[in-house]
């Protein structure tokens, strides 16, 4: 699995490396992909499936709200069902208002979960505010149990931002506000770690995030995160959007600070369209991650933007089917075939850039384009190997590229285990 990149960023910034579950976040570890149900947590049947959807798409940990008391009672059976399912990912239980109350009347739900999510802007006001966030902190100690402590600007603790304001307001010659916000939202996450670490909860225990929605506001805001402490980070923007806003606002601000080597574990928060996949998020990180050559998560397939030269569709269609082919395999390729994630394929649609573009890839097709002989060259490592006509030309290229996938990335054989007779004679 490659998680660095070799193109120049920096190196990953150091951090204390948290262990969720059987998920190692920070240190040397790859960067996590993680995400969020939207059903509720109190249905358990809906949660568990959307849980186990985001899972086997490729989500490393998957956060439900845990909102009321029937929510709060849904999370051992949610863990129960997806254990029975298969599906062991961990599971990170969000809190906000009465995180206290819930965990103190369902321990089992504590229990279930493999980390805390703690808002310190709404965990409480006044004095209550510290004896409730040491009530859930003290459940994290009790199980085990890592916190992220999450910081959004949406919810910042009104108290410590109005203290910041009022001394800000006093300089001779006073920042801009948004520039006193930021500075807000680090120092509640920092002040709120070093109260977890003074009630008990370890230092490798702790991830913090300082949550905004504009791309230039978290870049700053994690720089100056990142600068001032060696916790694991939560990278990501919070009411992203929907659509290709979205995508565009998350990646945008997501791979400075990473081609920074800022960033321990990331979600892409994407408002889904009405009846919209939840999944889209996951496939959006990944391929974030894998285009700055993070990580590796499935095949990536090039293909042009085509042109006046690609009248027809075909490799239009062609590109999408292996796509969404390859991308369906991984399942059952990650265990049978590993290292295919890092297989590259081109589905090229004319003779301009097609051949060329063919031969950088693992395998790769250039496709005839308007006025071209109706022939498809296809290139295996750079070497022309057959070319393909008629109508079978997606079948059969399929047929090539699952040929490569056995070939170059099948299992080596495991080696002879020895004998009692073996064990004997050593």
């Amino acid at each position: 699995m490659k998680c660095y990149p070799e193109h120049g960023s920096a190196p990953r910034r150091k951090c204390a490396q948290v262990a969720v579950g059987s998920v190692l976040i920070g240190g040397d570890a790859p960067i996590v992909v993680q995400s969020m149900t939207n059903t509720d947590t109190a249905d358990v049947a809906a949660t568990a499936r959307q849980v186990a959807e985001l899972a086997r798409t490729g989500s490393e940990l998957v956060r439900v709200t845990v909102n009321n008391a029937e929510a709060a009672a849904a999370v051992p059976a949610i863990r129960e069902r997806l254990d029975a399912m298969g599906v062991n990912v961990p599971l990170v239980g969000d809190f906000h208002f009465n995180g206290h109350r819930l965990l103190t009347q369902h321990p089992a739900c504590a229990e279930a979960l493999a980390k805390l999510r703690i808002n310190p802007g709404n965990v409480g006001r006044g004095a209550k505010r510290d004896d409730q966030f040491a009530t859930m902190i003290e459940f994290a100690c009790r199980y085990g149990t890592p916190v992220r402590i999450g910081v959004n600007w949406g919810s910042l603790d009104p108290e410590l931002l109005a203290r910041m304001m009022d001394a800000n307001a006093r300089l001779s010659e006073p920042e801009d506000a948004a520039v006193v916000t930021r500075r807000a939202l680090v120092a509640s996450a920092l002040e709120s770690a070093q109260q977890a670490e003074a009630l008990g909860l370890p230092h490798e225990r702790i991830v913090l995030s300082c949550k905004v929605s504009g791309a230039q506001d978290l870049i700053s805001v994690y720089r100056d995160l990142a600068a001032r402490c060696d916790y694991a980070l939560h990278l990501g923007l919070t009411e992203a959007g929907m659509g290709s806003k979205g995508i565009v606002a998350s990646t945008a601000a997501m791979a400075v600070l990473l081609q920074e080597g800022i960033g321990d574990t990331i979600r892409v928060s994407l408002t889904p369209e009405p009846g919209g996949d939840r999944t889209r998020e996951v496939v959006v990180a990944q391929e974030i991650l894998q285009t700055l050559g993070l990580r590796s998560f499935a095949p990536m397939v090039i293909a042009c933007p085509g042109c006046g030269r690609t009248t027809s569709t075909y490799f239009q269609e062609l590109a999408d089917r292996i796509q969404n082919w390859l991308r369906a395999q991984m399942p059952q390729w990650r265990g049978r075939h590993p290292g295919v994630e890092n297989l590259h394929v081109a589905v090229m649609g004319c003779v301009v850039n097609g051949p060329g573009e063919s031969k950088h890839a693992n395998v790769g097709i250039s496709l005839p384009g308007s006025g071209e002989n109706p022939v498809a060259p296809v290139y295996v490592d750079g070497v022309k190997t057959v070319t393909l006509k008629g109508e079978s030309i997606a079948a059969d290229f399929q047929k090539i590229v699952e040929r490569y996938v056995v070939e170059k990335y099948s299992k080596s054989p495991e080696p002879a285990q020895p004998t009692k007779r073996d064990a004997a004679h050593a």
